[in-house]
């Protein structure tokens, strides 16, 4: 990303040319679904399956595919902040596997999602949002009555209802960030409901 910035002085175009590799990834990483499911790491099912999910559907069912709003702002910014945060995540991981774990990168696993959660949330429904006149307009993934099977499906309302469920979902999701953030640098003891 920062090579095409770089080199191009722009964002515009930049989704095009990240979005193989990010599609690849983001798609790659329901395996983390997997491991929290089998014990191989010790996390919640159902937060890693959410946040894993809610990746794949920004990717997949979004930006590739509604080209009109790939040269949008939102996306960058979700876009970075996922690199980001998946840099840190990931170098967190690397070096306590290696029993080599420097405060600093524990300090950033545990406190830049502080203002990285929101921001990566703010850009993924503010996608979402610039997606609805396009959803609207071609009926895509809509599914309309008379037909077949006798059901209605509305692809624009779905995507009201998914923006209308971070209200609920995004403050259990960051909280139960928070939580983990008091445990591992302030060693407070948090007990947790098993989810």
């Amino acid at each position: 990303m920062v090579k095409y910035y770089l080199q191009k002085g722009t964002h515009k175009g930049l989704y095009r040319n990240i979005a193989r590799t990010l599609k690849f990834f983001q798609t790659f990483a329901l395996l983390e679904v997997g491991h929290c499911a089998i014990g191989i790491v010790r996390t919640s099912v159902i937060v890693t399956g959410v946040q894993v999910c809610s990746r794949i559907f920004m990717v997949w069912f979004i930006t590739n595919s509604i080209r009109q709003i790939q040269n949008e702002e939102s996306v960058i910014l979700f876009v970075v902040v996922w690199t980001v945060t998946e840099i840190t995540r990931y170098s967190f991981y690397t070096f306590n596997l290696l029993n080599h774990l420097p405060y600093f990168i524990k300090w950033a696993r545990y406190n830049m999602f502080i203002v990285m959660y929101p921001l990566g949330v703010v850009g993924e429904l503010l996608t979402i949002h610039a997606a609805l006149p396009y959803v609207r307009r071609s009926g895509m993934y809509s599914l309309r009555l008379p037909n077949k099977y006798n059901v209605s499906f509305d692809y624009y309302y779905f995507l009201i209802i998914v923006m209308l469920s971070y209200i609920p979902l995004f403050p259990q999701l960051y909280f139960h960030m928070l939580r983990q953030r008091r445990r591992v640098l302030h060693g407070e003891i948090i007990v947790e409901k098993d989810e």
